[in-house]
């Protein structure tokens, strides 16, 4: 079990470091990098905003793929395989920079997007659930699932940490800042490819259950809306990640529009990075003397702290906005490895519920919130930014005070109310504490459906 918590986390760091070139500063390379004309980047946001909601909705699908898979190599590991190579290939030409018309480059980067938005998935959803499949044991998890975390927010922090400095680097390099960020896309894929096959060949499944029953498509809906736990989770951590990517996909225009310096975005990167990966580090510490229901609440005051701190923050101090920061990562990371450890939690409530086991099918929804809050906040930003004026400014001084007071409210009020709504929807509706947890694993070891 040892060599699983890393070589199932080691996969995670690079498949992090291009879902968040992608989902954070895609939009960005168009803005400001390629300069996308104002009609075409609105064309463009409408139909990523589409594109996201109508892969999210196939997601489950795909779970019911991956859950009814048999082959020798498990029903997890040619599905992470096959993923990751499509994403890899499909993100490098999504930065190639064609030399097209606007029109062109639109229909080409749409049908690339989709396509990357499908690929991603099938290697998601075959990872993530592969992770209750691997202990039954929630300390365990918790162990596995911070050591993924861990190494998918170095992935992310190095992304944005080093994004500028090293686009700029190879741009100066290679012939201008398109080419920097097509250099940077070919390091961070080879970085996912490397990770993922230590995953491929590292990760021992030990196989908690024995052969399961195929589930019919006409069962997927009824796998996720009867089991409650899985439905209330699922909503709860819609509204916790809609909050979230909002607020991260603001970032480079909040510092280079707002603050003023967007070479000031690396460091606060670095420090929020720093704090994210120390609270996930300390997790398992903290989970030995408090419950996870306490620890929910802590985070999500942190969260709240942090937010009221950032918008009063003088914008043009690092101080506050770094407080606020530490704030907000150190809660938003102890939330998002609690959700994930909900979700694999729900896993073992399904089984006894529904008397079948269906990992993928309940990971799926990880991917398909992804996407959905991915949507919401592309739809968010590229708003704002468009209404705002700040798509058409050059430096802090042409946007208004009115557009910055937008951009703010934006990313840091909005994002608020869907995660206190998010903190409402589980404290009244989910159930599955350590208690429930360990009587539902005795009674399905009762029943012969699971070896501990």
């Amino acid at each position: 079990m040892g060599r699983n918590k890393w070589t199932f986390g080691i996969g995670t760091i690079g498949r992090d470091m291009v879902y968040s070139l992608v989902s954070m500063y895609l939009m960005f390379y168009m803005t400001d990098i390629i300069k996308v004309p104002t009609g075409v980047f609105a064309a463009i946001t409408i139909f990523v905003v589409a594109a996201r909601v109508f892969d999210a909705l196939n997601d489950p699908f795909m779970g019911l793929v991956v859950d009814n898979t048999k082959t020798r190599f498990g029903k997890f590991k040619p599905w992470i395989a096959f993923g990751s190579l499509t994403t890899g290939i499909l993100t490098i030409l999504m930065f190639a920079g064609f030399n097209l018309s606007w029109t062109a480059y639109s229909i080409v980067f749409c049908v690339l997007y989709l396509l990357w938005g499908m690929a991603y998935t099938t290697n998601d959803i075959a990872y993530w659930s592969m992770l209750p499949a691997l202990s039954v044991d929630q300390k365990e998890r918790e162990k596995i699932g911070s050591i993924a975390r861990i190494f998918a927010n170095v992935g992310l922090f190095f992304v944005v940490a080093s994004i500028i400095p090293l686009t700029t680097a190879f741009g100066d390099r290679f012939g201008g800042p398109a080419r920097g960020y097509f250099v940077f896309t070919l390091i961070v894929v080879a970085v996912m490819w490397a990770g993922q096959l230590v995953t491929l060949l590292g990760v021992k499944d030990p196989r908690i259950t024995g052969a399961q029953k195929s589930t019919p498509i006409k069962e997927l809906l009824s796998v996720i809306i009867k089991n409650d736990q899985l439905s209330f989770t699922a909503i709860s951590m819609t509204l916790f990640m809609i909050g979230y990517m909002t607020t991260t996909s603001f970032g480079l225009y909040f510092f280079k529009y707002a603050y003023g310096d967007e070479n000031m975005y690396p460091i606060f990167a670095v420090i929020l990075g720093v704090s994210q990966i120390a609270a996930l580090a300390v997790f398992p510490l903290f989970s030995k003397r408090w419950n996870r229901k306490f620890l929910y609440t802590l985070a999500v005051a942190l969260v709240f702290v942090g937010y009221v701190v950032f918008f009063f923050a003088p914008t043009n101090t690092m101080l506050f906005i770094g407080i606020a920061g530490t704030l907000l990562f150190i809660g938003q990371a102890f939330i998002q490895l609690l959700m994930l450890m909900f979700l694999a939690d729900s896993v073992d409530y399904g089984h006894l519920k529904l008397g079948k086991r269906n990992d993928s099918i309940s990971f799926s929804l990880q991917p398909f919130i992804n996407k959905l809050s991915g949507a919401v906040g592309n739809g968010v930003v590229g708003l704002v930014i468009i209404i705002s004026g700040i798509k058409d400014a050059e430096t802090a001084a042409d946007v208004s005070e009115g557009g910055l007071i937008m951009m703010k409210t934006a990313m840091l009020v909005f994002p608020l109310v869907c995660i206190v709504i998010s903190f409402i929807i589980y404290r009244r509706k989910y159930i599955i504490d350590e208690k429930k947890h360990a009587e539902i694993l005795h009674e399905l070891q009762e029943r012969g459906e699971l070896s501990l």
